[in-house]
């Protein structure tokens, strides 16, 4: 079932009363990722939402909010055969109301914690994290599910999102699924879309340098300093490195040395295509 308002998807929630509900939140383009969310989230609950809505209020002003890929027809057909219940896809005006400049001047906005925003991601895209917490807040009030999953791939997200639901107290479990990868290792993305054929093969650097790391630490080295050093003879001039931190998978917090509650994180632009992967230190 497609759905596009609020009152309608409200009036639908009201007849599962008794049931457990699970929401997979997305801006579509699904791909094997979104549909491992879908999966798990059918094992779990007795019914799934999956919203398709792509947040314009996490984008910054030079991103790639009008070119990012808009698929919703192939998406309800991914949907429908995975048994999705309901696929949300609001417009921006059902989500934020007619004739709202969507800014902290006439908008109410979730700004999480400085701590968790100023790092990795959240460093060179000033207000992202305000901008998913504010739509994911807001998708949770409109569907009321028992729990939300998210993809791995978004660390950084993830961790921001469960702080945000402890702090405010909503009453929902985040359960967190494991990265998708093609064949090659590269992470599935829906940005994987704009890299060229040499593109996706130079998009690879990401999970060598993530894999040797993790070999190394296996080895037994736990010096963060030296664990970094070893990316850069993979680094060519066809990548811009944006960050590679290894930090606590918990909490985001630096470590001077690696341990088994160590995360792995990288961004890399790759054929001008902004790339993030990570990895667990610990399998």
């Amino acid at each position: 079932m497609l759905l596009h308002s609020i009152k309608e998807l409200r009036e639908q929630r009201k007849e599962w009363k008794n049931l457990k509900v699970g929401l997979v939140p997305t801006m579509g383009a699904l791909h094997e990722g979104h549909l491992s969310l879908i999966k798990k989230a059918k094992e779990t609950c007795d019914k799934v939402v999956v919203s398709v809505f792509v947040n314009p209020i996490q984008f910054g002003p030079s991103e790639d909010y009008d070119k990012y890929p808009r698929t919703l027809d192939k998406d309800l057909e991914l949907c429908n055969k995975e048994g999705v219940d309901i696929v949300f896809a609001p417009s921006p005006s059902e989500m934020y109301g007619e004739g709202n400049r969507l800014s902290n001047d006439t908008l109410t906005y979730v700004c999480p914690p400085f701590f968790y925003v100023n790092k990795l991601c959240g460093k060179t895209r000033v207000g992202h994290f305000d901008g998913v917490c504010t739509v994911v807040l807001k998708l949770f009030n409109i569907v009321q599910p028992d729990f939300a999953f998210f993809g791995q791939k978004d660390a950084q997200q993830v961790v921001i999102v469960r702080k945000m639901v402890k702090d405010l107290n909503v009453p929902i479990e985040i359960i967190q699924c494991p990265i998708v990868r093609e064949e090659s290792g590269l992470a599935l993305s829906s940005r994987n879309k704009y890299l060229s054929e040499e593109g996706k093969k130079d998009a690879l650097v990401l999970s060598k340098i993530l894999n040797n790391i993790k070999s190394c630490y296996k080895k037994g080295v736990v010096d963060v300093a030296a664990l970094k050093e070893t990316a850069y003879s993979f680094l060519t001039d066809k990548h811009d490195l944006e960050y590679l931190e290894i930090l606590n998978k918990d909490n985001l917090e630096e470590q001077k040395n690696a341990d088994d509650n160590s995360i792995v994180l990288i961004a890399c632009r790759v054929d001008g295509v902004r790339l993030i992967d990570n990895t667990y230190l610990k399998d």
